[in-house]
């Protein structure tokens, strides 16, 4: 069993069924004995993204995600004061600020976070592709 924490465009990829997603971070999601996590710096960054037209739904960005956590067996990742604490003390490989809380929460609950952005690997995160 791995624990996985998907990145923004991972979970729209799986949503979307996307060809952009990896095979193997298809085959992780897929795998019913993995724990699939979207951290609420996800959803925070995709209500960002709706609100400025950069990114359209389907529905309205609560609706979006509350069902395709459900329908998908996902489970919401908290930001807590510590994964803020561990983006404090990060150097600037990556500068984009939800990505940096992502790397940080995968860091602190041991997560292996799936994305395409070869930046994550400079901080000794585990990626999957």
């Amino acid at each position: 069993m791995s624990r996985l924490l998907l990145d923004t465009h991972a979970f729209l990829w799986w949503v979307d069924d996307a060809p952009q997603l990896g095979a193997a971070a298809r085959k992780a999601i897929s795998n019913a004995n993995n724990e699939c996590y979207l951290s609420i710096a996800s959803c925070w960054e995709m209500a960002i993204k709706s609100s400025l037209a950069k990114l359209h739904l389907a529905k309205p960005v609560e609706r979006f995600i509350s069902e395709q956590v459900a329908a998908n067996s996902f489970s919401l990742l908290n930001i807590e004061v510590h994964h803020l604490a561990k983006v404090e003390k990060m150097p600037l490989h990556h500068r984009d600020p939800f990505d940096r809380l992502l790397i940080a929460q995968a860091l602190t609950e041991k997560l292996t976070i799936l994305t395409a952005d070869g930046a994550f690997a400079e901080y000794g995160v585990k990626v999957l592709w």
